[in-house]
């Protein structure tokens, strides 16, 4: 059977009752394959999958394969038993920024209808009686809507904000908005832009209209578009900084029968926002545009929102997902949000190859926390054997326990990425009470 075909039958349009009637899918393959679909198939506005990707290619064992050839089989085995295996690959490097967002997120909750429609209905029962809630989810007034909205902001941003999902369980390096809303549920979160992410999925879904901000430290001037275009056309991020920090925060500013509101729902200290009318002056025009005072670790930053043609949140969110290998690493080190953030701690990693190079970076770490008298706990063992650590993991038992699964997939990416032999060591700071 040619190529096309086996796509079409298996990934496309594949028999998932009789796969799972009859054993040979598990539950978790299930979800891979339809997250996959997305990345390979073009969505309709209704979340119906089309043609492959423009500049997609299918290969197999590094061959890629033309029009109608028929892939070679192979044996495989399943637990103990051979099996015909035929093993593809879809490369996706040349693929455009093609994603229909619209379409993305109706596939990708009417996969898990009725997943996403309990978490709905789970944060608003957080306030609201099963019947309040019911009548809340019909949506017929603006006090409604505006308690729906403000009820799924309240959820995620209190979800950690954390990277450690990233070296855990499905070791995804960036989530979309479905896989962050079901980290939320499994206990985990993400970091700003998956919670985003996740926050606009769901109302997406809902009938809201929204777009994204992009925001940053110290972004006081107007927002660089052609520069941050040609950085996601270029990915030449070395010397860019002062360009790239007006895209290292993302909120959302939402559109309710006439209100704009500006909903932050990311948390990692910065406070939640659900800001309408004159509350809104993080939105003001320039050169008088207000910024947000965020201590996210050890010190304030001032943060300024931004509106911005869609076309560039959408995009680096789109590159992040797949052509931005590194991202996982990414967040935890060059952009310095650790592994984990609360209004308590802040928890990171030391990679490191010799004890000089771990005792240089842990002698940054104890000036720059005695400099704002601030206690740590660092360790050259993955342990939180320390006082703060036991309090770490006390305060938060899950957090604390997936920090330590983290350790072996962090430091196999960071050996994959800056060469073999390292170890980690790791950083917990105390911010507060």
């Amino acid at each position: 059977m040619p190529w096309e075909r086996l796509l079409d039958k298996y990934l496309k349009n594949p028999p998932i009752e009789q796969l799972c009637e009859q054993r040979r899918i598990t539950p978790e393959s299930l979800q891979n394959l339809l997250a996959i679909q997305d990345l390979v198939y073009v969505s309709d506005d209704n979340g119906r999958l089309h043609d492959i990707f423009t500049g997609a290619t299918t290969k197999q064992q590094s061959r890629t394969l033309a029009p109608g050839v028929v892939p070679v089989t192979g044996a495989g085995l399943a637990g103990d038993t051979e099996v015909s295996v035929i093993d593809l690959a879809i490369d996706r490097m040349n693929v455009s920024y093609a994603r229909n967002w619209v379409g993305f997120h109706k596939s990708r909750w009417s996969k898990n209808e009725t997943v996403f429609v309990g978490f709905v209905r789970s944060a608003l029962e957080r306030y609201h009686s099963p019947a309040e809630a019911g009548v809340i989810l019909e949506q017929k007034s603006l006090n409604a809507k505006l308690t729906l909205l403000r009820a799924l902001a309240e959820r995620i941003w209190e979800a950690d904000f954390e990277s450690y999902s990233r070296f855990t369980g499905q070791k995804l390096i960036f989530k979309s908005g479905d896989e962050t809303v079901r980290n939320i549920m499994d206990g985990g979160g993400g970091v700003c832009s998956e919670k985003v992410q996740a926050l606009k999925f769901l109302t997406d879904n809902l009938g809201y209209e929204s777009e994204y901000l992009l925001a940053g430290p110290n972004a006081n001037r107007p927002i660089p578009e052609e520069k941050l275009r040609e950085l996601l056309s270029t990915f030449e991020f070395e010397f860019s900084k002062r360009y790239m920090r007006y895209w290292q925060h993302m909120a959302l500013l939402y559109r309710v029968e006439g209100r704009e509101i500006l909903v932050d729902a990311t948390n990692g200290n910065i406070p939640f926002l659900f800001l309408a009318g004159d509350e809104a002056k993080l939105l003001g025009e320039y050169p008088g545009k207000e910024p947000l005072a965020v201590r996210m670790s050890l010190h304030e930053e001032a943060f300024y929102y931004h509106r911005v043609s869609q076309d560039i949140p959408e995009n680096l969110l789109f590159a992040l997902e797949g052509w931005i290998p590194e991202a996982d690493l990414i967040q935890v080190f060059e952009n310095e949000l650790g592994l984990f953030i609360s209004k308590g701690y802040f928890v990171t990693a030391i990679p490191y190859k010799t004890q000089s190079e771990f005792q240089r970076v842990e002698r940054q770490y104890k000036s720059a926390c005695e400099k704002v008298g601030m206690q740590y706990a660092i360790s050259d063992g993955w342990d939180l054997d320390s006082e703060i650590g036991g309090q770490f993991a006390k305060k938060h038992p899950f957090a604390s326990n997936q920090v330590l699964a983290s350790h072996q997939h962090l430091l196999s990416r960071y050996n994959e990425s800056e060469g073999p032999g390292h170890q980690a060591g790791l950083v917990l700071i105390k911010l507060g009470a």
